[in-house]
């Protein structure tokens, strides 16, 4: 009889996640797993896959590095959701951290989770330091956070995939007012204002200082609605470099832009073999 009724509790343990599991949507799994760096919850691990693959360098693969985060315990750090948006199998979050083990004490990120069968397989992320206000006193994450206009999703797009590849990757700048709309641009680059006017100052100071940035080869752009974000690879100031950028479209142009520009770990000190990107 013990045996019996304790089969039965398990039975009904596991039935119970099983049918939170399916109840969750994808964004909400995605920010769950983000907010247990906080909470310590060990309730995202059933939603984690076994053999989950990491693009951070500083994480292994698999399970078993996040089971050492998720301790059904407070860590001390404290996390943010901004923005969330999907594409299909990703999603694709706008986050800010304080005081996470190995990072500066603020920190701003963005991270992508890829699903499979209802469960997170594989983590991306771009980490920045918190820096002041840029000279039109926007921050890092502040802005339109509402994700609208879902039926042009693929037609933001295409727009800002071919403004990273014609711009940004094969530098024809005399395109670029092509996708804006004249000067009525938001920026939230720190070091740049808004408007082509303000990209354009920031660029030629960077010229002037040696400074350079190059952008090689896009590897991913995901969008819902007005909020398009593409993953880049290139050079900036001579190092290697993951660019992501995300772009906020309206009437089909882009109208707001939020980046995080992070330096690639040397192979040597990788915890993975996955890469970047």
């Amino acid at each position: 009889m013990r045996i019996l009724i304790i089969s039965f509790i398990l039975i009904i343990g596991l039935t119970t996640c099983k049918q939170r599991n399916m109840q969750l949507t994808k964004k909400e799994k995605a920010v769950a797993f983000i907010k247990s760096f906080e909470t310590g919850s060990t309730d995202v691990l059933e939603f984690i896959d076994q053999n989950i693959k990491s693009h951070n360098s500083g994480l292994p693969d698999g399970k078993s590095t996040y089971e050492g985060y998720f301790t059904d315990k407070p860590s001390g750090a404290t996390v943010g959701n901004v923005r969330v948006f999907e594409d299909n199998e990703y999603v694709v979050m706008h986050n800010h951290y304080e005081n996470v083990e190995g990072y500066p004490e603020r920190i701003v990120t963005f991270d992508v989770v890829r699903f499979k069968d209802g469960k997170i397989i594989e983590h991306w992320d771009n980490v920045a330091e918190v820096q002041p206000q840029n000279s039109s006193g926007h921050t890092q994450t502040d802005g339109i956070t509402e994700v609208k206009d879902l039926n042009k999703t693929e037609a933001n797009k295409a727009l800002v995939s071919d403004f990273v590849n014609t711009v940004l990757v094969e530098a024809q700048y005399d395109k670029m007012e092509n996708y804006f709309d004249g000067d009525n641009y938001i920026q939230h680059n720190s070091s740049i204002g808004d408007g082509l006017s303000g990209l354009g100052k920031a660029l030629e100071a960077m010229a002037k200082q040696g400074v350079t940035m190059d952008y090689k080869t896009n590897h991913k752009v995901l969008g819902e609605g007005n909020f398009v974000l593409a993953i880049s690879e290139g050079l900036f100031a001579g190092k290697e470099t993951s660019f992501y950028d995300l772009f906020r479209v309206e009437n089909g142009k882009i109208a707001e832009h939020w980046d995080i520009i992070e330096t690639i770990a040397k192979k040597d000190a990788w915890q993975n073999e996955n890469g970047k990107f």
